[in-house]
């Protein structure tokens, strides 16, 4: 029974061991390890952009649609009344 208990504590010590040993790599190596990871997600996120990876070179990028914005002229309504689809505004006592 002693030969047990002996072989299960050096176990655990073991493990307690690569436990730790594994959690000071990483703790020692982190800034590495962070550069590694941000230089892989840039690589896979720049190659399924697929000709945007430059974003320079005779790539034609939209610029926005003037259209969607309201014409110069139009009022635009400043009233304290109630705004939006008739819902109360947050000050108005109805």
């Amino acid at each position: 029974m002693q030969k047990i208990i002996n072989v299960l504590a050096l176990a655990s010590t073991a493990v307690s061991v690569a436990v730790v040993g594994s959690g000071l790599y990483v703790y020692v190596n982190r800034a590495s390890i962070i550069d590694g990871v941000k230089s892989q997600v840039m690589e896979s996120v720049t190659g399924s952009l697929g000709g945007l990876g430059g974003l320079g070179g005779g790539s034609s990028l939209p610029i926005g649609t003037p259209d969607l914005a309201p014409p110069t002229d139009q009022a635009v309504n400043t009233s304290p009344g109630p705004a939006g689809l008739g819902l109360p505004a947050p000050n108005s006592p109805f």
